[in-house]
């Protein structure tokens, strides 16, 4: 999507970044008030959106069997499909607890899904946007568990089960995730990997803005040579996101 942001005539157009939602999540706030909150942003947002970046885990837990999807998040699927229709491009990263994510979204909501990190140039500067987790030296506990989700066997041996064991086994597993990790976490800026990992690639190639999920705190750091890291935050509590208005790159929480 080299420079898709330019081709705007809108000069109000604003590019917008969220992640952690956790639709479905049972643990801390109340699962239906966080989706009408999140649809309410989606709303709020259409009418100076450009594009907008969801940068993982925005369900809680997402498989899409042949003929089966998760039950739920009928207003958020609508309010993506609206946003996509009415030409606003929405991209889609998956995280670590909605990774499985096959055809489904793109075919019905008109998302484009990234299972990769994406490297971009937005009106002249470089993007580097992912959700984070796997990036800068994750535990070896932990890549070995990504590397058994992200196996398509894995997956297929998964989709034998019916849906009501599948996704029941599935739910409880996220819910045990999050909680086991606490709601919210602490940034350490001397120890944490995705600024580690932003540090290193700034040895490799210069990126404007680095634009992170999966730490649930919403930061920004400014780098070397006028890079700034920032992790957008998270929906359980805090409902943040971050706005790109061709110049600056700046975090707000939603109020709803």
């Amino acid at each position: 999507m080299e420079n898709q942001a330019e081709n705007n005539n809108n000069h109000s157009a604003k590019i917008y970044f969220a992640a952690d939602v956790h639709l479905g999540l049972s643990a801390g706030t109340n699962a239906a008030e966080r989706e009408n909150a999140f649809v309410n942003w989606l709303d709020k947002i259409k009418a100076d959106a450009e594009v907008v970046f969801l940068l993982g885990d925005i369900f809680d837990f997402w498989f899409e069997y042949k003929y089966v999807v998760p039950r739920g998040f009928t207003r958020v699927l609508g309010k993506l499909a609206e946003l996509t229709d009415s030409g606003i491009a929405v991209h889609f990263f998956t995280g670590n607890h909605d990774m499985w994510t096959f055809d489904y979204l793109e075919n019905e909501t008109g998302v484009i899904v990234h299972k990769k990190p994406l490297e971009t140039t937005l009106y002249g500067k470089k993007f580097f946007l992912a959700h984070g987790d796997g990036l800068g030296n994750d535990s070896k506990g932990y890549m070995f568990l990504k590397r058994i989700f992200s196996c398509k066997l894995i997956q297929r041996i998964f989709a034998f089960l019916h849906p009501r064991a599948g996704i029941g086994i599935a739910k409880a597993w996220s819910k045990h995730s999050r909680l086991s990790k606490g709601l919210s976490e602490t940034f350490n800026e001397n120890t944490d990997r995705l600024l580690a990992f932003a540090k290193q690639k700034l040895n490799e190639k210069h990126i404007d803005f680095f634009v992170f999920g999966h730490r649930h705190t919403p930061i920004q750091l400014q780098l070397q040579n006028g890079s700034l890291f920032t992790i957008v935050g998270e929906w359980i509590h805090g409902r943040e996101y971050a706005v790109f208005d061709k110049k600056e790159l700046k975090l707000h929480k939603h109020k709803f």
